[in-house]
């Protein structure tokens, strides 16, 4: 049988994507201006957008004392790392963000990651083998999913949020290392893990608790210490392994993973994307250094975020527009078809709405939604306007095939985020 051709096999899979109306285009953004961007079509016209699928929950990532750290450092210091931590790119900077973040979270010890992805995969390869097991909440990021195939361990996944079948699933393997792994807060549902039972099962299988908390960080918990500490939990338990994302509500670029002291140092010497990676600008660690600062203090943040949560989800219902329940900035609203959530985020396009639709396979089949993401820079009249334009988008679709067949061409072509491609199965 002749070997095939790899071009061949591309062209194949990108016409069958076309034909199923799942391509995925990027969109270029030419200015940001808090909430708001300048969106290039492909064409190069522009349009500005108010933009409601950014991670930016706090706001932070124009800040002027963020930004300003940023030019200051990268004046002194230069733009890149130049070398991995272990050999001469760890900086004072770093060191300083790591103690920050420790600080912050109530953990020993924190470990600088060049973004939440390679840190996922860092943790699982350097902690397990292939005679031990992790544990996954179906619905977890696609980054733990192959995390765990790589490290050559036996993975087993349990229904959404379902403690129980967590413990089910250890128990069916309980020989080897274990450990239980979950996003704290979910990027496509909104909904936050049972992180108390979860740290009950983790206690009582005598596996490790491993929390992705990438979207928890900076809006959960007291002082925005994420969903672990709103479990009233702890990662400087010997039993819980945090990660903190630096590149969401923080609003920069990296993440930290935050645990025992032993725990770390493991990490540092055995983690292959820690040792085989250039480190962070320390420009960047000196902005990331100054935003977790402003997460700690300032407060009105998070309570300005809620408010608009609460303000956008009554709004919504007395629309009848049928949001999953979430407490989270992340407010995602079921479509079904794929064709009918493009549609939607096209419709809003029109009146001036920047919102991601998020198809198969980032979610399950017939679960196509639009994701809306809240940040505090919002405004009570960008809410208001965002909630009137959907349901003027939910009246135009109405009459669009709804079957699942999201093959009409006029809506090809919207962006998707794509932060869980692969991981449900």
């Amino acid at each position: 049988m002749p070997r095939p051709d790899l071009h061949t096999r591309i062209a194949q899979a990108r016409a069958q994507r076309i034909d199923a109306g799942r391509q995925r285009v990027r969109r270029t953004v030419a200015r940001r201006d808090g909430v708001r961007c300048e969106v290039l079509d492909r064409d190069g016209k522009s349009r500005w957008l108010v933009n409601f699928c950014s991670n930016d929950y706090l706001g932070l990532s124009q800040h002027f004392a963020v930004v300003n750290a940023l030019q200051e450092a990268a004046s002194r210091h230069g733009a890149g790392g130049t070398a991995s931590h272990l050999v001469c790119g760890h900086h004072a900077l770093h060191e300083a963000l790591e103690r920050e973040l420790a600080d912050w979270i109530g953990a020993p010890r924190a470990l600088l990651f060049g973004s939440g992805y390679t840190a996922n995969l860092g943790v699982l390869q350097a902690l397990l083998g292939e005679d031990d097991v992790c544990v996954q909440d179906r619905l977890n990021h696609a980054s733990l999913i192959d995390a765990a195939r790589l490290s050559g361990c036996r993975m087993r996944r349990y229904p959404h949020l379902d403690a129980e079948g967590a413990l089910r699933q250890l128990r069916t393997v309980p020989e080897g290392a274990a450990m239980l792994v979950t996003d704290g807060v979910f990027s496509m549902d909104g909904d936050v893990a049972p992180l108390r039972e979860l740290s009950l099962v983790a206690r009582t299988q005598r596996a490790l608790l491993y929390v992705d908390d990438a979207h928890g960080i900076g809006v959960l918990g007291p002082d925005g210490r994420g969903s672990v500490a709103d479990a009233k939990l702890s990662s400087g338990n010997t039993g819980v392994l945090q990660l903190a994302t630096l590149g969401k509500a923080l609003g920069g670029y990296g993440a930290a993973v935050l645990g025992a002291q032993d725990v770390i140092e493991h990490l540092a010497e055995t983690a292959r994307p820690y040792i085989y990676t250039t480190s962070l600008p320390p420009a960047q660690a000196a902005a990331s250094l100054a935003a977790v600062k402003l997460a700690r203090t300032e407060h009105w943040r998070r309570d300005k975020l809620q408010t608009g949560i609460a303000h956008f989800r009554r709004l919504a219902t007395r629309h009848g527009l049928e949001l999953l329940p979430s407490d989270t900035p992340i407010q995602p609203l079921l479509c079904g078809s794929d064709v009918r959530a493009v549609a939607m985020a096209q419709a809003l396009e029109t009146q001036g709405y920047w919102v991601a639709a998020i198809r198969p396979p980032t979610v399950p089949e017939g679960r196509a939604r639009l994701r809306v993401a809240l940040s505090a820079l919002h405004t009570t009249a960008d809410i208001e306007g965002l909630v009137e334009a959907l349901a003027r988008a939910n009246d135009e679709v109405r009459g669009v095939d709804i079957s699942g067949d999201a093959s009409a061409p006029a809506h090809r072509g919207i962006a998707e985020h794509t932060e869980h491609d692969g991981a449900r199965n």
